[in-house]
């Protein structure tokens, strides 16, 4: 999930329009779709190579700034959005 997020929010800042994310989860995929949901990004397609998997993502340039927070909490998935401000 760092990685992933990392890999956007550098994008962001140089201004990109897509970006390619690997490997890919579970985790991964449902944080994108929360994020999709609230408008930071645009749409996400999965791309399965049978290895790690791929995301493209479509950003659209709202994004100013997405980390982990560390140390890592145990969340379960469904109370992901509890965290978000």
């Amino acid at each position: 999930l760092a990685a992933a997020l990392n890999t956007i929010s550098n994008a962001e800042k140089r201004g990109k329009r897509q970006v390619l994310i690997r490997p890919s989860s579970k985790v991964v995929i449902r944080f994108l779709t929360v994020m999709m949901k609230h408008g930071y990004i645009g749409e996400f397609e999965i791309v399965d190579d049978h290895r790690g998997g791929k995301i493209v993502v479509n950003l659209t340039g709202r994004l100013n700034k997405c980390g982990v927070i560390s140390p890592r909490f145990d969340v379960p998935i469904r109370e992901i959005e509890k965290w978000t401000n």
